[in-house]
């Protein structure tokens, strides 16, 4: 895939601006929805420990994988772009078990809440900037990695749904 960065490419100030203008509400819309698909999936799960089931032990639960997408959030959106305090424990989300449904829809709200906060306080120039960390194999602008954490909400969400149906 080509990490281009549309800024690279020859468009004029003008549809440069435009398109910065655009880019924070479009993907304000796009988490949002993201994070109503994982409640959604979150809520037709028949009880809490539908949730922790497994069938072996290389699989990941539907709660693991939450976990997964709201630390992701709460690290990448809150804690490095806007100084939440937020402290990351990656080996958690997918070791803890037993959370109920309830709370973990309250954690999927609060990284919504986080999500928008961050990026309705982001300029445009700090979008242009590179991220302020390397995830990705090599150094991305802030709004390509804005990208790459909605794909990843996305494509976990998409797991959490098979688990659901693989345990129904």
């Amino acid at each position: 895939m080509n990490d281009t960065n549309v800024f690279d490419l020859h468009l004029s100030p003008n549809i440069k601006e435009a398109f910065l203008f655009m880019i924070t509400p479009l993907l304000i819309e796009l988490f949002e929805e993201g994070f109503d698909v994982l409640i959604s999936e979150i809520n037709q799960y028949p009880d809490d420990s539908s949730l922790w089931t497994t069938f072996n032990e290389k699989e990941v639960a539907g709660g693991n994988l939450c976990l997964h997408i709201i630390g992701n959030v709460q690290h990448y959106l809150g804690a490095v772009l806007n100084d939440s305090g937020y402290m990351r424990n990656k080996d958690a989300e997918f070791k803890i078990k037993n959370v109920s449904k309830a709370k973990l829809i309250e954690e999927v709200e609060a990284a919504k809440v986080t999500m928008r906060d961050t990026l309705e306080q982001l300029s445009k120039s700090e979008l242009q900037k590179l991220y302020p960390v390397q995830v990705l194999s090599t150094p991305v602008s802030t709004e390509r990695f804005l990208f790459h954490v909605l794909q990843h909400l996305q494509f976990n969400t998409g797991q959490v749904q098979h688990h659901r149906k693989a345990h129904a």
